[in-house]
């Protein structure tokens, strides 16, 4: 039987208003397994009020060692949920469960980690010219934040924009992706059993009417989104309109690169989780392959021969080794871009269209696809395809590849394989990318920043930084002379 969810406001349940809900899909099944709640636009207001009243009244006077402690404890419910929470997670995109599991820890330690911050939210003391004035500084929240997630990865994006809000003293008000909202619901129940007071934390959920009554309200005061780039245009257009500031994390199209000197054996395994990890789903996936002339042919005859052999099936089984496609609209375009890249000449090696069997069930799934002879001007190198697509380009030299490397309008994410500790450094200084990663690839960490260049995006999250996203910076100047300062008064 289908659960019915309710949207979460002040710690209570609501209902839908008008008795409006949409289907949450199993992509391996391709069946709707639980309702979801279409917030209204007087509801999208109800959660800012609540959010915004509780913040003036219970959550800016509540100290920092208070708030370290809730969220300590809410990291305590998410691991003792996070089996069930990945099921739920990988039954509503199609994620494999090694990989949701791991995620709820992941997102269990970014709560941690930045209740380690909340009581460490200091100001400066700054000398000035005026020697009898004490001036200082004091770092204090936002107010009220919009947390936008997308549909890949629903609670570790949450973790990366919720826990520096709420450490920080932020009020928030949460839209999950329509294509993957439960896990977020089920999370606001353990907001509650935390014991964070009502209103500090409020989930709707919706499609894009949810989202335009979010920024139409003219009453938040900043915004965090992931998603698309063309989505993101437009909340930064909103957002700019009502002088809200944003941070957005966005797409990306990282250059993955591996020189002639590298550890081909552990390169070719770090290209392969690359981009056929969480089925290339991922903003940071390694989805343009740039191998030295000298080693490219063995690079991809290797890459071909283990795409071939990874295993597709249920993503709840353990066995399984890449699973669906989270959507059918996701699942279409996917299909699209593979069929404009053999019309615009890319060599097919691997896959290129969707996969079926037994084992499959009527599961969103698309066969892992490599394609070689790619140019770096064609779509397949310039267009996020968001899916389990490898395009394989080959270079001469280390200009070469770092001109083909920056040579798109994303900077999230970069690889660079190499055994020359010079050429690493060289190299990663030359990317034009947020994250560069040497010898390895999407590696995370609560600990260190997170965001991207260009296109795709600006602002961080992860690590101490993000915590100055919402936060904002007060100066106090106090004279404790005995100096009358009157304008007017002559001295003569």
């Amino acid at each position: 039987m289908r659960k019915t969810y309710d949207l979460f406001i002040a710690n209570e349940s609501v209902r839908a208003a008008n008795q409006e809900w949409f289907p949450a899909i199993d992509p391996f099944r391709r069946e709707p397994w639980a309702e979801i709640p279409q917030a209204s636009a007087d509801q999208v207001a109800d959660a800012i009020a609540a959010a915004r009243r509780t913040f003036d009244t219970v959550w800016s006077k509540t100290s920092g060692l208070a708030r370290a402690t809730l969220l300590h404890k809410l990291a305590d419910l998410l691991v003792e949920q996070a089996e069930r929470m990945a099921v739920m997670e990988s039954t509503d995109n199609g994620k494999i469960i090694r990989e949701t599991h791991g995620q709820m820890h992941f997102a269990a330690r970014a709560y941690r980690f930045f209740a380690g911050c909340a009581d460490k939210i200091f100001g400066d003391t700054i000398p000035l010219d005026q020697r009898d004035v004490f001036d200082f500084t004091r770092r204090e929240p936002l107010g009220v934040a919009v947390l936008i997630t997308a549909w890949n990865s629903p609670m570790g994006l949450l973790a990366n924009k919720l826990a520096p809000a709420l450490a920080a003293g932020n009020c928030v008000v949460i839209k999950p992706s329509e294509h993957a909202s439960v896990t977020t619901l089920e999370f606001a129940e353990l907001v509650r059993q935390a014991g964070f007071p009502p209103g500090v934390v409020n989930v709707i959920t919706g499609d894009y009417r949810t989202g335009q009554a979010l920024l139409a309200s003219g009453r938040i005061d900043r915004v965090s989104f992931t998603g698309s780039p063309n989505v993101g245009r437009q909340i930064a257009a909103e957002a700019g309109r009502l002088l809200v500031p944003v941070t957005l994390e966005l797409g990306g199209k990282s250059p993955n690169i591996i020189f002639e000197d590298a550890d081909l054996d552990k390169a070719t395994v770090g290209a392969l989780a690359g981009i056929f990890g969480a089925t290339g789903q991922t903003c940071i996936a390694g989805s343009r392959l740039l191998v030295q002339r000298s080693v490219h042919d063995q690079i991809a005859a290797r890459l071909v021969e283990r795409a071939r052999k990874i295993r597709l099936g249920n993503p709840l089984d353990k066995a399984t080794e890449m699973g669906t496609v989270a959507n059918e609209p996701q699942f279409a375009r996917i299909l699209q871009c593979i069929d404009e890249a053999k019309g615009e000449g890319a060599v097919l090696a691997t896959g290129g269209k969707s996969a079926s069997g037994e084992d499959l069930g009527k599961g969103l799934f698309i066969e892992p696809t490599i394609f070689t002879g790619v140019d770096n001007g064609m779509a397949i190198a310039q267009e996020e395809v968001f899916g389990p697509v490898l395009s394989i380009i080959p270079f001469d030299t280390e200009e070469e590849a770092v001109a083909i490397g920056n040579d798109t309008r994303y900077g999230l994410a970069s690889g660079v394989w190499t055994t020359n500790l010079s050429r690493a450094m060289r190299v990663s200084r030359a990317i034009q990318a947020g994250t560069v990663w040497v010898n390895t690839y999407r590696a995370s960490s609560a600990m260190a920043p997170f965001g991207g260049f260009k296109e795709s995006g600006f602002g961080k999250e992860r690590g101490v930084m993000a915590l100055d996203e919402f936060l904002q910076t007060k100066n106090v100047m106090i004279d404790f002379s005995d100096e009358e300062r009157d304008p007017f008064a002559l001295k003569l």
